[in-house]
């Protein structure tokens, strides 16, 4: 899907090289989540079952709302 591709790699850009070993860590893990489980946090913004995921989505959120 395109518009996850934007967005994930908008984070890349943004916050992976000032992003703690943990922080790439989850979101490697984000990245092996099903397409449609993370479009819906993403593009529903319904909230990921896993708590860890939350701060990350919001991130990527905030990608989406600037429109980078």
């Amino acid at each position: 899907m395109k518009e996850l591709d934007l967005l994930l790699a908008g984070w890349l850009d943004e916050y992976w090289v000032s992003s703690a070993p943990d922080e790439r860590l989850r979101f490697e893990r984000f990245l092996e989540l099903p397409d449609p489980q993370i479009a819906a946090y993403l593009l529903r913004d319904e909230s990921p079952r896993a708590d860890a995921f939350e701060p990350l989505a919001r991130q990527l959120r905030g990608i989406r709302a600037r429109g980078t």
